[in-house]
């Protein structure tokens, strides 16, 4: 049996757990040994309640990097504010990765969004594989993708930038003794890549590339689906209190009479509620999306790609909240395929009230969710998930 580290480093929300969780659980139904090495143990820990198998913190970025432009324009600018300008400072992020990954001698090393996972690995000798959605998985072989390309950032900018990156990481593995780098993406992608998402959900766009494995995932939380009592429609919303367009966007909802059922994880930690409604019920747990879903006329979430991929396989439009360029990017490919607004790309004051209206009022937005739900009808994550577990066993009996 094998030893499986499955590593998350980068980025937010609880979709990159809940995507390490449907990997984890098949490979260790299959008898094999499963550590989760976690950059939050804490917003995750109801939703990986029960799986009783080692979680370790993270070794992560805690330090302001100055000097870098206010807007990234690509994922080498992302990584050289997390750590990569310089090559001393990464040397210890890189120890800490290492520090884990020689207590268990992991057989693969599987990285969500875990460049540094992938970088002490190469310096270890181990075998790497990545997996994710389109923003974290570039294509491989080439420069990195800008981020904003309908700004068109100089070429200059974005070569200077790799070549930044890829000299902090190269440096790091001469000291080991390892081979460098030849391209940003590969510390992305590592040995063995697995695009999880489908060409209309590609944060870049890409026609052609794949293959398209279609998203990896979560098992369904246990939460109930506790709607308010009332006649309104049903809304679920997945915020985060901190943004400030998370408590406009539900005082519009209720000015529309909706009835909402909200998971916002720090009011659920405690924190209070940005608006006070019997409109609002403020789930205690993660919900059971499914059983959300099938309930709801509408979404709202700040366009995380899982909640976005199962609300559209479920046939329901979404209002999206961008914050981050990863998001900002999945909203508008959302956007484009009509099944949803991008709230955050409307001119301000915003007219939240208007959006909910129109998502709720005209058809076209339900039958472009209802068109992709029917694209995708045969999709099964846990198939999905024991195909990829099968390529991971595989991967680790040759390493």
């Amino acid at each position: 049996m094998a030893h499986f580290y499955l590593c998350w480093e980068l980025g937010g929300g609880l979709g990159h757990a809940g995507r390490l969780k449907s990997i984890a659980l098949p490979l260790r139904a299959r008898g094999h040994t499963v550590s989760l090495v976690l950059r939050d143990l804490v917003l995750t820990r109801r939703q990986l309640a029960g799986l009783d198998m080692p979680m370790f913190q993270a070794p992560v970025w805690l330090h302001r990097t100055a000097g870098l432009p206010p807007d990234q324009a690509s994922l080498a600018e992302i990584l050289l504010a997390c750590g990569y300008l310089d090559a001393d400072a990464l040397a210890g992020l890189c120890e800490g990765w290492r520090g884990l990954f020689m207590q268990g001698r992991p057989g693969l090393v599987i990285a969500d969004y875990a460049p540094t996972a992938i970088l002490a690995a190469r310096s270890l000798g181990l075998a790497s594989a990545a997996l994710g959605p389109g923003f974290y998985m570039p294509p491989a072989g080439e420069a990195l993708p800008p981020l904003r390309g309908w700004e068109a950032p100089p070429a200059a900018r974005l070569r200077a930038t790799e070549t930044r990156l890829l000299d902090s990481a190269n440096r790091v593995l001469a000291g080991h003794g390892a081979a460098p780098f030849g391209h940003g993406a590969d510390l992305l992608l590592g040995e063995h890549p697995f695009l999880c998402t489908w060409p209309e959900l590609d944060h870049y766009g890409r026609s052609g590339g794949g293959p398209w494995l279609g998203p990896n995932l979560p098992p369904p939380a246990s939460g109930r689906a506790a709607f308010p009592a009332g006649e309104g429609p049903r809304v679920f919303a997945y915020l985060r209190r901190a943004i400030p367009e998370s408590g406009e966007v539900l005082a519009a909802l209720v000015r529309q009479g909706c009835r909402v059922l909200c998971y916002m994880p720090d009011v659920a930690a405690g924190a209070p509620a940005p608006v006070d409604s019997p409109l609002v019920t403020y789930a205690p747990t993660p919900v059971a999306l499914p059983e959300a879903l099938a309930q709801c006329a509408l979404v709202v979430s700040h366009a995380g790609e899982a909640l976005v991929a199962q609300s559209l396989l479920a046939g329901r439009p979404l209002l999206l909240l961008p914050h981050a360029a990863e998001s900002f990017l999945m909203a508008r490919r959302v956007a484009q395929l009509g099944a949803g607004i991008n709230a955050m790309a409307a001119p301000r004051p915003r007219d939240w009230d208007g959006m909910v209206a129109r998502l709720l009022g005209e058809p076209a937005w339900r039958d472009a969710a209802a068109g992709f739900a029917r694209r995708y009808a045969g999709y099964d994550p846990q198939q999905q998930a024991a195909a990829l577990a099968d390529c991971f066993e595989a991967l680790a009996a040759r390493a």
